[in-house]
């Protein structure tokens, strides 16, 4: 009887220090959960998640365009790339912050704002966000049908006007201009519109005018004269442009007549720098200089206009004081960019 009772309490011993190992490893598994669903930002990653814009604009295909180019090119085992639709600038940049990207295309007006904590960025710290390089310069277009009427920004009071997508920069010069025109909010009808759904909406005439920070040529504003044959640029002049430029980080900027086949005139406006931005925290010096080495070596290979215009001796424009990646500061370096 004692040899049965002691076999029983080595067994329960033993069943004891099993569950409780059992335990133990749920326990860590939990917590690394925690930290995935959480704060990831510290746990550098080869598996990247770049944000791009909304369909329609300049953002959506080069985005899509960077990411096989990068993947195509860069030999690193467990490394790709995938492009996502987003509201663009800011969301791009708070999301590389939070560590739910790892890429994101910005403008270099937004990114001033989040280095120094204004706008939109007001009491947030971003100081995980590095420059990778400069691509394009983008042109605020406002862009009407003569049908409509509308002669210049000041006939939009009271108007239906897409000011863009929450989360993009084009939304803050859309306000910016408005406002520099004595046209504030509740003086229009604003419509949160992507690029692609302000073309159709304009095309449908459910919309009088729309506001879009893009790369030109832009081929949605293509598609939009290819099936009405009436689109007018509004201009932006005088002393609600230079209110603009005093006030911002953006520069005057003119769309000079054969941007577009189309057009004849010219088209004062303003401009800022798209940028390709990458966490510091998440993706590594090694791998963000293979990818800066890459973009500025092989742009030539993608097939988007803007491509053309993404070279070294301009990717530090408009880049200014703002952070480059460690990784894209040494690519820099070794190129005699920077000093």
């Amino acid at each position: 009887m004692k040899k049965h009772s002691w076999l029983m309490i080595v067994f329960l011993i033993t069943i004891s220090m099993i569950l409780g190992a059992c335990g133990e490893s749920g326990n860590g598994g939990d917590s690394a959960g925690g930290d995935d669903g959480g704060d990831s930002g510290g746990e550098e990653m080869t598996n990247l998640t770049m944000g791009t814009g909304s369909v329609g604009g300049v953002y959506y295909p080069l985005g899509g365009e960077m990411a096989n180019l990068l993947t195509d090119n860069i030999d690193m085992e467990g490394f790709d790339v995938s492009s996502v639709e987003s509201g663009a600038s800011v969301e791009n940049i708070a999301k590389i912050q939070s560590g739910d990207f790892q890429l994101g295309i910005a403008q270099n007006t937004t990114m001033i704002n989040a280095v120094e904590g204004t706008g939109e960025f007001e009491g947030k710290d971003v100081g995980n966000v590095g420059v990778i390089g400069s691509l394009y310069p983008e042109a605020l277009q406002v862009v009407t049908l003569d049908s409509t009427g509308i002669e210049s920004i000041e006939d939009l009071k009271g108007k239906k006007v897409a000011v863009g997508p929450p989360g993009g920069a084009t939304r803050e010069a859309a306000e910016m201009v408005l406002s520099a025109y004595g046209i504030e909010e509740g003086d229009y009808e604003a419509f949160e519109e992507g690029f692609g759904d302000a073309k159709s909406k304009l095309q449908n005439k459910t919309i009088d005018a729309s506001f879009a920070v893009v790369g030109v040529p832009s081929s949605t504003t293509d598609e939009l004269e290819a099936a009405t044959k009436e689109v007018k640029f509004l201009n932006i002049e005088g002393e609600a442009l230079d209110e603009v430029v005093a006030n911002s980080q953006y520069e005057a900027y003119t769309v000079e007549p054969g941007t577009y086949e189309w057009q004849d005139e010219p088209v004062e406006t303003i401009t800022a720098m798209a940028l390709l931005l990458g966490s510091t925290e998440q993706v590594s010096e090694d791998l963000a200089y293979e990818m800066t080495k890459t973009l500025f070596e092989n742009a030539g290979d993608m097939s988007i206009a803007q491509a053309k215009l993404i070279t070294k001796d301009t990717a530090l424009s408009g880049a200014g004081e703002l952070p480059l990646h460690p990784g894209a500061e040494k690519y820099f370096e070794e190129e005699g960019l920077l000093e």
